[in-house]
């Protein structure tokens, strides 16, 4: 593996209740990742007390990073008392698990509840993340195609989330982080590219489901800067639709 220097261009220190108790936990990511943002969200709910790395991904990936996960070379990363796990909702679930005994509990204690949870996360992931970055990707009937798609798939979880305040029941839970973390994303990708993803009229559910879930404690210190988020799209968009240059 070639040596690279480590750049970490801002760490963040989250001052959080049960510091001692907690261990040594590091997260390693950039600010504006849904998946990144997913994991925050587990961390700030659980209450647990953090060192944010924000890795620069896009020129010089750290040393610690690669170390980390050197299969996939990507983030997030949690960093517990020396030891990495990768993959967003695997991290999500692996703090429910350490840290089981704080309140708000993520996953339901009923192995059926559980396994439904893990199935709605996994559609999150597996059809509709899928679908929304091909509206961000696509042009024209490509990306007619993509939004149909996603819409499609607002609608399966517009009906899951019938008779709840939150997927998770009362409470925000796995189903919920999972969404959540790409909520400000899909907000931002329906600005960026002048489509209708979450549509108040045909989704009311979703729609008070995103207000409620933004205002949440803790969340505006977690979820993206949507003006930030919008540049960078922006910028990312309009790269992805100009012709190529002319030699």
């Amino acid at each position: 593996m070639p040596e690279k220097h480590i750049t970490f261009e801002k760490t963040d220190f989250i001052p959080m209740e049960g510091c001692g108790e907690d261990g040594q936990v590091k997260l390693l990511g950039v600010a504006h990742s849904p998946f990144v943002v997913r994991v925050r969200i587990a961390l700030a709910l659980k209450g647990i007390h953090y060192d944010f790395i924000e890795e620069d991904i896009y020129n010089n990936t750290s040393e610690l990073l690669l170390q980390s996960n050197p299969v996939q070379k990507k983030i997030p990363v949690l960093i517990h008392n020396g030891k990495p796990i990768c993959e967003s909702m695997i991290i999500v679930q692996y703090i429910e698990e350490a840290w089981g005994s704080k309140a708000p509990f993520l996953m339901p204690k009923d192995p059926y509840d559980r396994a439904i949870a893990r199935f709605w996360a996994a559609f999150v992931d597996d059809k509709l993340t899928q679908s929304i970055w091909g509206v961000f990707m696509g042009e024209g009937e490509e990306q007619v195609k993509a939004v149909e798609e996603s819409v499609a798939n607002l609608l399966v979880l517009e009906e899951a989330l019938s008779g709840k305040a939150y997927f998770g029941g009362d409470e925000i839970g796995l189903v919920d982080i999972a969404l959540g973390g790409l909520l400000v994303g899909v907000q931002m990708i329906q600005k960026v590219t002048h489509t209708v993803l979450i549509d108040t009229q045909k989704m009311p559910l979703l729609s008070a489901w995103a207000h409620k879930f933004c205002k949440a404690d803790g969340m505006k210190e977690v979820l993206p800067d949507p003006a930030k988020l919008f540049e960078l799209l922006s910028e990312r968009r309009a790269k992805l639709t100009s012709p190529p240059a002319a030699n």
